[in-house]
């Protein structure tokens, strides 16, 4: 490793500690005795999300975060238990043997731990999702809803 302040290119490693999804470690110069803080992470090859019209995109962690946001507007939901959600989902999908995920598998994942979450933000997220035309679907989805407890 070279060191930041001098350019040398022999450093001490002092210390490792695992970190999230990383190791962070704490380096030594050996000729300016400076000391200064890597970070090592595996390199994931990128999960892909394939939308309904076939386009594949990089998966956007923020993309789910800001849709479970929107549908717990103004509801009893904390942003931690948001938080807990999105990690839940992006974890299951990155431990997942394939590397392209279609969006469809997402938004089940989304309503389904919604549906435990919080009902109105449940059927808030399906109204969007599943694009609901009228009334009755509404209706229909509060019943299946209902079913499911």
């Amino acid at each position: 490793m070279k060191c930041p302040y001098c350019g040398a290119e022999d450093t001490k490693v002092t210390d490792s500690r695992p970190s999230d999804k990383s190791i962070r470690r704490r380096r030594v110069c050996t000729v300016c005795d400076m000391r200064f803080t890597t970070y090592e992470r595996v390199e994931e090859v990128p999960l892909m999300v394939v939308k309904k019209d076939g386009v594949r995109e990089e998966f956007d962690r923020g993309k789910i975060e800001r849709g479970i946001m929107r549908a717990c507007h103004k509801r009893p939901v904390s942003a931690d238990q948001i938080s807990r959600i999105v990690d839940e989902i992006e974890n299951e999908l990155t431990s997942r043997a394939e590397r392209e995920v279609p969006s469809t598998v997402i938004g089940e994942m989304v309503m389904n731990k919604l549906a435990v979450t919080d009902d109105v933000a449940y059927v808030r997220f399906a109204s969007v999702y599943r694009e609901f035309k009228d009334v009755k679907t509404f209706v229909q989805e509060i019943a299946k809803l209902d079913s499911l407890k």
